[in-house]
């Protein structure tokens, strides 16, 4: 006779690893449709498990499913902008950049959606989300500009700065994808710089880093 193949053993996923996939699943569909049209079942037929199963593991529905995928994709954003502080201050951030718009091409169309509000179910809780992610990323930028004590010039200028890459983004999905990713970020990188450069006209601590960024090369 002629043996039979091994039926591959079930394995039990434990609670972290099924709450994963059930994140990644919800993350997958909010990536390419707003969060208003995408359903439990939609999830739970993405995960290939059962729409019990997903309320077992988010008991306050898709809001709360919604809020935890927010917060996996915003601690992904938040690690863009996490670059060794190694070499000149501009190339840093180009890398950075490299990943954000990665993220931001990868998840296409849901984007808006998922980081920038507009959706029915936006709370007080996800637009918290979202600003985290902005106010962590303007503190990687502080620090790789080696500034103890910013002033509000230049916290302001950082932040302003972190706002245009964002609507550059969605108005580059808008766009087709238009320019090339390596065009749009070497852009960002140059609008940095011009935007310190008009502060530093206002402020001598912002004079004094573009004064030392000029210096680095």
């Amino acid at each position: 006779m002629t043996p039979q193949a091994a039926t591959p053993a079930y394995r039990r996923l434990s609670v972290e690893e099924r709450r994963s996939q059930l994140l990644d699943a919800a993350l997958s569909l909010f990536a390419h449709r707003a969060p208003e049209d995408v359903s439990l079942d939609d999830v739970a037929e993405a995960a290939g498990v059962s729409r019990p199963l997903v309320y077992r593991y988010f008991p306050g529905g898709k809001q709360q499913l919604y809020e935890a995928a927010l917060r996996s994709a915003a601690e992904e954003l938040e690690h863009c902008f996490d670059e060794p502080r190694e070499g000149p201050l501009l190339p840093r951030l180009a890398r950075a950049l490299d990943r954000y718009l990665a993220f931001v091409d990868l998840h296409d169309a849901g984007f808006s959606a998922l980081l920038q509000g507009g959706s029915v179910v936006e709370t007080s809780r996800t637009t918290a989300i979202v600003d985290g992610v902005r106010r962590a990323a303007a503190q990687h930028i502080l620090r790789h500009l080696d500034v103890a004590d910013p002033g509000p010039r230049l916290r302001m200028t950082v932040r302003m700065w972190i706002t245009a890459v964002e609507a550059a983004s969605l108005i580059w999905l808008d766009e087709d994808k238009q320019p090339p990713l390596d065009e749009l970020r070497d852009w960002l990188v140059d609008q940095f710089g011009a935007v310190l450069s008009v502060t530093a006209r206002r402020d001598p601590q912002t004079a004094a880093l573009v004064d030392a960024l000029a210096a680095d090369g």
